[in-house]
């Protein structure tokens, strides 16, 4: 409260409010360099300052941290702190990417399908083997939130019937219903 103009209440943070618990910190790789000294500290002293605060807030937190990054080559060009990275890689889980996970395409689309025809009130049926096929064999550069949006958007303009979706690498419509 006070620490900037229109500042008229006291408003916790992320870390406050994740104390005693986790907090997930998504795409950590793209923190500017001042911010990673920053979290180093809350990470390493379990304590912070509020902005136009007086006093140190403690906190125990579990961070959980992920990136679609190779941090050890931020790290060597310096634009990721070493003793983060240190700090944040203690027990390190490797996710390989959805092209590597024929199996997960097909349960993600499923269920992303299913998602929206409910979330959108579209009469559309679920997916063939043919549009199945063909979305395993896309290379999913944007992971997993390329294939949700891609499925959002198909059920979105296909209104009745038929579902498309338009991946050009593959240079035909991959989903249609069952007719």
């Amino acid at each position: 409260k006070g620490s900037f103009t229109g500042a008229t209440n006291k408003r916790e943070g992320r870390f406050e409010l994740a104390h005693g618990g986790t907090i997930f910190l998504d795409e950590i790789s793209e923190l500017s360099l001042p911010l990673q000294s920053k979290l180093l500290r809350v990470l390493q002293e379990r304590e912070f300052e509020r902005v136009g605060g007086n006093r140190t807030v403690k906190v125990d937190v579990r961070v959980v941290a992920a990136t679609n990054r190779k941090l050890e080559q931020s790290v060597e060009k310096n634009e990721f702190r070493q003793d983060l990275y240190f700090r944040l890689n203690v027990v390190p889980v490797h996710v390989p990417p959805l092209r590597e996970r024929d199996g997960d395409v097909e349960l993600l689309a499923e269920a992303f399908s299913q998602r929206y025809i409910r979330k959108h009130g579209m009469p559309v049926k679920g997916l063939t083997p043919e549009a199945m096929t063909a979305l395993k064999g896309h290379d999913w550069p944007g992971n997993i939130r390329e294939l949700e949006n891609m499925i959002e958007r198909a059920v979105i303009v296909s209104g009745t019937g038929k579902l498309r979706i338009d991946i050009p690498e593959l240079n035909q419509s991959l989903l249609q219903s069952d007719e």
